[in-house]
């Protein structure tokens, strides 16, 4: 079976999780595309969809929304929907499931990774997660990933399969939805250290929603901004920086912990 994982990783969580996946299931040979890279696909050539993000303010980000619901309308095409998130998961998992189902897709799993924080003010707070995913939460990964193997074994011999129930547990149900005006001034005005930065053109290409020029140092366009922080995280020189943030609580990718609990080798 030919499949297909849409994903959207920031600093690489996502992405490490999406891999350890695509090893474990052997039921299916599967592509990755970047939705940050490429915005259209087609879908046809593939038997499973797998949709995989990150939790941005306990919810799926606009950038991964927009691109599910601009998606051609399916057939019930089986899919599968998973976040990887640092310190709460929130209604990130029920919304893509949301959205996906709205787009004719048949969801049959869903599943949230704790993973270390990317996230600056919750690395600051002492919230970091960095032992995360702990052994107990790896064992439901697993756990998540053999029984959606079953279903897909179970999709190759033509029996019916009924819809998943994609659950998020009653803290992350009662958590608020934040608008942009709230996330903004929690990370401040964003500037460049002119001495650190070595106009490389990282940050430009890091960001998801091109609200970075060079001219030739880095111009930030506040309207265009959705604070993902990938800028900041990104910076191989820690040149960018804010009114609230400068040169601490980075994570510009996954530490060597992470790589060994999630490595396929």
């Amino acid at each position: 079976m030919k499949g297909i994982i849409l994903y959207y990783s920031n600093t690489g969580n996502t992405l490490l999780a999406c891999n350890y996946m695509a090893y474990k299931m052997k039921q299916v040979e599967f592509e990755f595309c970047n939705i940050k890279k490429q915005k259209k696909i087609n879908l046809d050539q593939y038997e499973i969809t797998g949709f995989a993000t990150f939790t941005d303010a306990w919810e799926p980000p606009k950038l991964f929304v927009d691109f599910i619901i601009q998606l051609p309308e399916q057939k019930w095409k089986p899919a599968f929907v998973f976040n990887t998130f640092g310190f709460l998961s929130g209604k990130t998992l029920k919304s893509m499931a949301h959205h996906v189902t709205g787009r004719g897709f048949t969801v049959i799993g869903g599943h949230s990774l704790h993973t270390p924080e990317n996230y600056p003010p919750m690395i600051r707070a002492g919230l970091d997660g960095a032992g995360s995913p702990n052994k107990g939460e790896l064992k439901k990964f697993d756990e998540f990933i053999s029984n959606l193997g079953d279903k897909i074994d179970a999709i190759k011999n033509k029996k019916e399969i009924m819809p998943g129930k994609v659950k998020i547990g009653i803290i992350n149900t009662l958590l608020p939805t934040y608008p942009r005006s709230f996330i903004q001034p929690l990370m401040g005005e964003k500037k460049v250290d002119a001495e650190l930065c070595t106009e490389c053109g990282i940050c430009r290409k890091e960001c998801p929603t091109g609200a970075i020029t060079l001219d030739p140092k880095p111009v930030f366009d506040t309207t265009k901004c959705h604070y993902c922080w990938a800028c900041y995280n990104r910076c191989l020189q820690k040149a960018v920086y804010t009114t609230k943030f400068r040169g601490k609580y980075h994570y510009p990718r996954p530490g060597e912990r992470m790589k060994e609990k999630l490595s396929v080798l």
